[in-house]
């Protein structure tokens, strides 16, 4: 029951809007770096970046391991774990407005809106790319911030849910392809890739299974492997064929454009469409939820 408590109270609260627990280790996690990400060769500046992770990553997946065995709080403590690892709620709460803005025609709104959730360049994206980037971030997000972290609290408890959850946000936050973080930031990229695996997969999975089933799973067979990232694809691909939608195309990134592969089959994404990105997300939740409720009964 503790992955209902947790979904619940994320449901009900959302992301704590003060004192979130990640928001000070994230003030870490950047002094780490600062100190680490030194001016060395490749491979020492790969063992930096390993050694920068592990000191982010397991300390506190160990402290959660002791703590959710405590007699009285253990389960208090795995249900809070779980809850400040997902994040379906805020995912709503920054996707919505961005609909909002656009069914209003206020895309200066939504360029500043949708910048705060996406890292490509947004001030000259038309409508159509604002309602595209946001479909994409929902689905992709959907794996990253809510069912990687069941997958792994359901495989390993909430150690396993807060060491996802960390290793997601150093792959945020190192795992860029850029001079600065080339090589340091490889191990907290490899590391997230390996991690969001399994889960991608039942992911992309969930959205065939919830939306147009025959074309996502055509989909995701036939574009995943166009993407660079090895999990994005196929969870945009199937993501993308569920809701009948065409995703990707050019998008601008630190002033350069890059030539994102087009993944699903359909029209273009409009402001509708980023609430149906949420609800497929939403049902999928209800289908993970529900499964392992029934995994829980039948293993009582």
């Amino acid at each position: 029951m503790n992955m209902v408590f947790a979904v619940l109270l994320d449901a009900l609260l959302g992301e704590p809007r003060r004192w979130h627990p990640l928001v000070g280790w994230g003030k870490l996690a950047y002094l780490i770096e600062r100190t680490l990400n030194l001016a060395v060769a490749p491979f020492f500046s790969r063992c930096l970046g390993v050694l920068a992770w592990l000191l982010m990553v397991v300390p506190l997946v160990l402290l959660s391991y002791f703590a959710v065995n405590l007699p009285l709080y253990g389960h208090f403590i795995t249900v809070l774990v779980l809850y400040f690892s997902i994040g379906l709620n805020s995912l709503a709460a920054h996707a919505r407005p961005i609909a909002a803005a656009l069914m209003q025609g206020d895309l200066a709104s939504a360029r500043i809106l949708l910048a705060r959730v996406v890292s490509r360049d947004t001030h000259n994206l038309n409508a159509t790319d604002i309602a595209r980037a946001s479909v994409e971030t929902v689905l992709e997000n959907g794996n990253d911030a809510v069912f990687a972290a069941l997958f792994w609290f359901a495989i390993a408890g909430a150690p396993g849910a807060l060491a996802y959850r960390l290793a997601n946000t150093l792959d945020a936050m190192w795992g860029y392809k850029t001079a600065q973080f080339y090589y340091f930031g490889w191990a907290a990229a490899r590391l997230d890739d390996g991690l969001n695996y399994l889960p991608a997969r039942l992911t992309a999975l969930s959205y065939a299974l919830l939306g147009n089933t025959k074309l996502a799973l055509t989909c995701w067979r036939t574009q995943a492997s166009w993407h660079d990232s090895p999990n994005a694809g196929v969870v945009m691909s199937a993501g993308a064929g569920a809701l009948n939608l065409q995703l990707g195309g050019a998008a601008m990134y630190h002033g350069v454009v890059e030539q994102r592969p087009q993944l699903g089959i359909g029209r273009n994404a409009t402001a509708t469409d980023i609430d149906r990105a949420l609800r497929l997300v939403r049902r999928t939740a209800l289908l993970w939820v529900s499964i392992y409720l029934i995994i829980e009964v039948w293993r009582a």
